[in-house]
């Protein structure tokens, strides 16, 4: 059985991921899967380099996770650029 935690994280992700793409211009090439991906993947990313910082990334609430993600996932497409332009 699958927990509300995990389709709010799916949900939570696909937001986040989507709106990364718009900032860093790549949504015409991410449909709805990558874009989840991306945002989960970058939620994980944000919070890993955050609490580098000593900031409590697990008590912020769900608008500094949606942040926290955002940035992930935009510092993640900045890295998949970053390494795809030199193909």
């Amino acid at each position: 059985m699958i927990s509300w935690g995990i389709i709010g994280w799916i949900i939570l992700g696909g937001i986040a991921g989507w709106i990364a793409s718009k900032i860093m211009g790549t949504d015409a090439q991410q449909g709805i899967g990558l874009n989840i991906v991306v945002g989960i993947v970058g939620g994980l990313l944000g919070g890993f380099l955050l609490s580098l910082f000593g900031l409590d990334v697990a008590g912020g609430g769900l608008i500094f996770s949606m942040l926290t993600a955002i940035l992930g996932a935009c510092i993640l497409l900045w890295l998949v650029r970053l390494v795809t332009a030199r193909r």
